[in-house]
């Protein structure tokens, strides 16, 4: 049995994590990271960094290394490869499975602005605030950069390159992140308004209760959907008793 995980998100890090405690010796895990990020968190078992050379490239691996199931346990807006993951598992006749964790719901209290892109998100932030507390990531930034009048809190791994916003103070750093700690960024640098995507799951969501107790708006880019007839699970748990379903009684 192979599993291929196309991962870089916690939840495939559990996932190949709880595949190579669980297969067999005899078992390949393999986990592959797309290579954006310089430094990072590697998962055990077997991992390749970088693409496939699209759905056909991703389609003729699945073949050659015998892949018996795939498992694409990446980021809720990582839309190209999923895409991808569908048309190459559909031609290689590999069962596959989309895991995306839960996404967030407004609640009691919050001032949220849904919007369907990043675009979207810079068209709306003039009206909404001066002093943006930007957690996108560094990609896209372009959607910012003529926003000259506006100041940018920018947080993400790793230093973006440009075009970017003139105003930009870049912060480094890595989740989960605490309330505590999104409560002290949006008063010490004055934040009225927050833009994120709607990642879903535990690890970034304090900042969202942190601009409910603030009292400021929430700019929140909708995520894109999962392919055509792909299933789905919200949780690794899930996924796992996806893969004995479908084919880890070979292991």
């Amino acid at each position: 049995m192979h599993v291929l995980v196309l991962g870089g998100t916690t939840e495939a890090r559990r996932i190949a994590e709880a595949l190579v405690d669980t297969l067999p010796a005899a078992a390949r895990v393999t986990s592959s990271l797309a290579g954006r990020v310089a430094s990072p968190r590697l998962p055990p078992g077997e991992v390749r960094v970088g693409g496939f050379g699209g759905a056909d490239g991703l389609a003729a691996w699945l073949r050659t290394h015998q892949v018996s199931a795939l498992i694409d346990a990446t980021h809720p807006f990582a839309e190209t490869i999923s895409f991808n993951a569908a048309a190459a598992a559909a031609a290689a006749h590999v069962p596959l499975l989309a895991l995306r964790r839960t996404g967030w719901v407004p609640g009691d209290g919050d001032a949220w602005h849904a919007v369907g892109s990043l675009a979207e998100a810079a068209t709306a932030l003039p009206a909404l605030g001066r002093r943006v507390f930007l957690t996108t990531g560094r990609m896209g930034l372009a959607a910012f950069a003529d926003l000259d009048k506006l100041w940018f809190l920018m947080r993400s791994v790793d230093a973006p390159d440009a075009p970017h916003p003139l105003r930009m103070e870049v912060l480094l750093d890595r989740g989960p992140f605490t309330l505590e700690r999104e409560r002290e960024l949006i008063r010490r640098h004055r934040i009225d308004v927050v833009v994120t995507k709607d990642s879903g799951g535990a690890a970034t969501a304090p900042k969202l209760a942190a601009a409910r107790e603030a009292r400021i708006p929430v700019v929140v880019v909708r995520r894109p959907p999962v392919p055509d007839g792909v299933a789905v699970a919200d949780t690794p748990e899930q996924a796992l008793a996806w893969l004995h379903a479908h084919g880890g009684s070979q292991a």
